[in-house]
């Protein structure tokens, strides 16, 4: 599959039809209190059309072949479900491309990271698109992502590697993870807490020597998702330890 270059193109008149008739007024009400965008919140300032994902989902069924640029123009969208709808088609593309395809889709992401501005945009697409490009090149553009003010450019670091764990390869996961210790995001807690559970279903050892060097200063959050499938009687021995420790 041969992408489109990234050319300056008018929105896709059919498909913004399409999303204009999928709206619900009182589902983007219930989506704009759920995804905090109030001010002040993470989704400061977000904007939603009220469209449940199994229908945009259909979408990228029907518009999977959509030029890059005309994706990128979707991307740039003030709606949130317009958004989520250009990275789902963009993980499809990516998925299904060739080398120079998935070469093109990765920059245009990381290019456009300022549109990948809540959790469920993070985890819809860097686990398919930054994570399996880098997979067998430099992965230091995740560990400078990982130092950024940006929060979801710190989640897209830490989320991609969820890719690199599913190939039994932990070591980003793992000093990503030692980075964002001191974060002071709750959605980066649960995030590095959750990276690092997928870490102990494959490699337990490995998992707990993390812990066990760094589980005195994790957030409690952090340690409560990296340990939630723990047995219960080892999961309350690590968060009194934990808790002593900090004491």
């Amino acid at each position: 599959m041969i992408l489109g270059h990234e050319t300056q193109t008018m929105p896709n008149t059919q498909l913004q039809t399409e999303l204009e008739k999928l709206a619900d007024p009182a589902l983007a009400h219930f989506a704009q209190r759920f995804f905090r965008t109030g001010p002040g919140e993470y989704g400061d300032g977000d904007t939603f059309r009220g469209i449940r994902v199994p229908e945009l989902r259909k979408l990228v069924s029907k518009y999977a072949v959509l030029p890059l640029n005309e994706t990128k123009n979707l991307l740039k969208s003030e709606f949130h479900e317009d958004r989520l709808l250009a990275l789902l088609i963009l993980v499809r593309q990516f998925a299904k491309g060739d080398e120079l395809d998935r070469t093109r889709i990765y920059e245009l992401y990381l290019k456009n990271m300022d549109a990948v501005n809540n959790w469920d945009l993070v985890d819809s697409s860097a686990p398919y698109i930054v994570g399996p490009y880098l997979l067998d090149k430099d992965r230091q553009p995740l560990h400078r992502l990982a130092r950024s003010r940006n929060l979801w450019q710190r989640r897209i670091a830490i989320i991609a590697t969820s890719h690199f764990i599913r190939n039994n390869d932990f070591a980003d996961t793992l000093a990503i993870s030692e980075v964002l210790l001191v974060d002071r995001e709750d959605l980066i807690h649960k995030a590095v807490g959750w990276m690092l559970r997928e870490v102990g279903k494959r490699n337990l050892e490995i998992e707990l020597a993390f812990l066990k060097k760094h589980a005195g200063k994790m957030p409690r959050t952090m340690l409560r998702y990296a340990i939630e499938k723990f047995p219960e009687p080892q999961r309350k021995a690590w968060l009194v330890s934990s808790r002593e420790k900090k004491q």
